[in-house]
């Protein structure tokens, strides 16, 4: 199995949210199920199915951040020694070229991207274009209102 790259702000956040499906989640839906079943026949109980359904959700949603977990390469990015260049979690000031906007970017895994907090996904346009650059390099990025450059003002790791 291939590792994915998470920050290690990023596996925090799936280690609280799978304390919580285990240990709130998923005890309050058995507790709903039962009471359902106590009510009687089960083929007329929408609640029934509804606490089944949200189950299965749990369940999967378990699954899921524990696959992520094990496959995890948690990468620390105030301890990473990269120099000026850009990679996973360096955090990147950037300087739009047409109009002279700066933005700031923290390069993170799937799961923790957020672009209204700067967090993009390691496998955005804008990431992808900007690993590997230097400070003072020009990365261009494929947006949906055509090529956009950018100057790479500052990289840090913090």
């Amino acid at each position: 199995m291939a590792t994915i790259p998470i920050t290690k702000r990023g596996s925090e956040k799936l280690k609280a949210e799978l304390h919580q499906l285990k240990t709130v989640d998923r005890p309050w839906v058995i507790n709903s199920i039962s009471e359902a079943r106590a009510q009687g026949d089960l083929s007329e109980n929408a609640e029934y199915e509804v606490a089944k359904d949200r189950q299965g959700f749990i369940e999967g949603r378990i699954q899921e951040i524990e696959g992520k977990l094990s496959a995890a390469q948690i990468i620390d990015p105030s301890a990473l020694e990269a120099g000026t260049r850009v990679v996973f979690g360096s955090t990147v000031k950037l300087e739009d070229e047409a109009t002279g906007d700066s933005v700031t970017y923290q390069i993170v895994g799937e799961d923790e991207a957020d672009i209204k907090l700067g967090l993009v996904n390691i496998g955005s346009p804008i990431a992808r274009a900007l690993i590997g650059k230097d400070e003072g390099d020009t990365a261009e990025v494929q947006a949906p209102g055509g090529i956009k450059r950018y100057e790479i003002v500052t990289v840090s790791y913090i």
